[in-house]
């Protein structure tokens, strides 16, 4: 492998969160946020850490933070394992990062918007076929806006599915980078001349990571593969113990039809586990 996976939170922090990533962060986001339109010109990059105002409220950990043209608040988070609760994080977090700026007694109309990106290795919207969803606070019957202070913004990496030749918008070659990178061996000529993307592999290529880090990054992909394959696990035992009790209602509906032998071969339950029903 070159080039390290952006997938993972350490790679993807070392690449848009770094002192060098700037530019990187810069390019990203505008094509991300504003569909390539060149809306942020500056940026600041923010210790991702969310320091809580009060004693006992929960930390806040992000991938990436900061502050954007306009003094807009943009929390990144890049989730590969589709976690329980992991929705309501995502909402937390947006509030948090909206809640925090305001010391005590400052007014309210001191605060100024979040967007809160979050791109996910699953689908969390399955009925929806959009790569890049954005939600905001709206009426429910007419969809009028009530404020648009905090924005979510959710890029689902499996459902873009375009091809390296296919992608050939700035969009889809930042989509590119961060699903297929780790499996190039050089940077493609399409990217190589956006400055932004060819230092985000530059960044990204594994000759350049210290031995410390290469082990980091090594931990942490074992971690989340084998965190992907207890899922898998847990979600293939569900299958099969509904599969059981499927089966279990059946043979109870054909104890009175049919012989156990039969009942056997028709639900694949032993006689034994028959006989138990009996």
């Amino acid at each position: 492998m070159t080039f390290i996976n952006p997938k993972t939170d350490f790679a993807f922090k070392k690449i848009f969160g770094s002192k060098k990533s700037k530019e990187i962060l810069i390019s990203f986001l505008n094509a991300i946020l504003y569909q390539e339109r060149e809306m942020i010109q500056d940026l600041e990059i923010l210790d991702p850490y969310q320091s809580p105002r009060i004693q006992g409220i929960k930390d806040s950990y992000l991938d990436v933070k900061a502050v954007i043209t306009g003094n807009k608040t943009v929390i990144i988070e890049m989730q590969v394992l589709n976690v329980l609760g992991f929705e309501k994080r995502v909402l937390y977090n947006a509030a948090k990062a909206f809640s925090i700026q305001l010391g005590v007694g400052e007014d309210y109309n001191l605060l100024n918007p979040v967007i809160a990106l979050t791109i996910t290795d699953f689908e969390m919207f399955p009925n929806n076929a959009k790569v890049i969803s954005r939600y905001c606070l709206k009426e429910k019957e007419t969809l009028t806006d009530y404020t648009d202070d905090i924005e979510l913004v959710f890029v689902e990496l499996p459902k873009f599915n375009k091809t390296l030749e296919e992608s050939e918008t700035l969009t889809d070659k930042w989509l590119y980078f961060l699903k297929f990178a780790n499996t190039l061996k050089d940077v493609p000529p399409p990217m190589a001349t956006i400055p932004a993307m060819k230092q985000a592999f530059t960044i990204a290529r594994q000759s350049k990571l210290t031995k410390r880090e290469l082990e980091a990054l090594e931990k942490r992909e074992i971690f989340i593969q084998d965190s992907q394959n207890a899922i898998r696990k847990a979600k293939l035992e569900g299958k099969e113990e509904g599969m059981q009790e499927k089966a279990i209602a059946i043979a109870r509906e054909l104890l009175d039809v049919l012989d156990i032998e039969t009942i056997s071969q028709k639900t694949g339950l032993s006689i034994a586990e028959i006989q138990d029903l009996t």
